[in-house]
């Protein structure tokens, strides 16, 4: 059931987020908290978010901007380490608290706690047309970088924060397409050397039927998008996203996932 659901969540999830640039992690990470625990769940996330990326750089990664890959990315890479570690820092942390409801035990953890509140907080940032539409000027790359970076390295969304910033860097369409993608995959493989690392060490094993078949799933949610994006509005994309993950977020943060 859980390669079943985490599949399809990927399949949606990269069709409605190709040309967005951001969204993938945000969607899918929620729906794999469901069968694993968090620290687990983000790195589940981070595989399909990387394969996917790999595949969308294989169709147009030609044309990403070489300056804004250095400009942003190299800062970018540094910080996903931090964040990552930070991860795996608060997953070590006892629960905050624990209490009974409907006659169950739930723990509300730092890591749950800290994701759900990033969770909420972007849910915020990507509904609101204001802050949506803030467009950071091009000499603040690097900046971008250590922001993007250290939450894709803390909880892997690190996409609007790019997507934010890249708007100011000049770029067609789809150099901004293929910019952010090879960017995702620089910050995904950072933050997952600190992962595989903090999983070995916590004798943890990742699902990879699982992996493999969201990965799948996600290949093919972002080859038809590249046909199909142009019928379906972003606004109504971003409501359904945003009210999935206002629901796990609180989920999160009361200790019911």
């Amino acid at each position: 059931m859980d390669i079943v659901v985490v599949s399809i969540a990927a399949l949606f999830a990269s069709a409605l987020t190709f040309f967005s640039g951001f969204g993938l992690g945000t969607l899918l990470m929620p729906v794999v908290v469901i069968f694993f625990p968090v620290e687990v769940a983000i790195a589940i996330t981070a595989m399909v978010h990387l394969a996917n990326n790999v595949f969308k750089v294989a169709l147009i990664g030609k044309e990403a901007n070489r300056s804004v890959l250095l400009s942003f990315g190299i800062p970018a890479v540094i910080f996903a380490f931090l964040g990552a570690l930070i991860l795996g820092w608060l997953s070590d942390i006892p629960s905050l608290f624990e209490y009974v409801a409907f006659g169950n035990k739930l723990q509300v953890s730092p890591v749950k706690l800290v994701i759900g509140i990033l969770i909420l907080a972007f849910v915020i940032l990507e509904l609101s047309p204001r802050l949506s539409s803030i467009a950071i000027n091009k000499r603040y790359l690097p900046y971008g970088g250590v922001i993007s970076g250290f939450f894709g390295g803390l909880s892997g969304h690190q996409g609007a924060f790019r997507s934010m910033f890249l708007l100011k860097a000049g770029l067609t369409k789809n150099e901004f397409i293929a910019t952010g993608a090879v960017l995702a995959i620089m910050v995904d493989m950072s933050r997952m050397l600190i992962y595989s690392w903090g999983m070995v060490e916590q004798h943890r094993s990742i699902e990879w039927p699982l992996v493999i078949a969201a990965s799948v799933s996600a290949f093919i949610g972002a080859y038809l998008s590249s046909r199909l994006i142009k019928k379906i509005t972003i606004h109504s994309i971003q409501v359904v996203v945003s009210v999935l993950l206002v629901v796990v977020s609180l989920g999160l943060i009361s200790g019911v996932l």
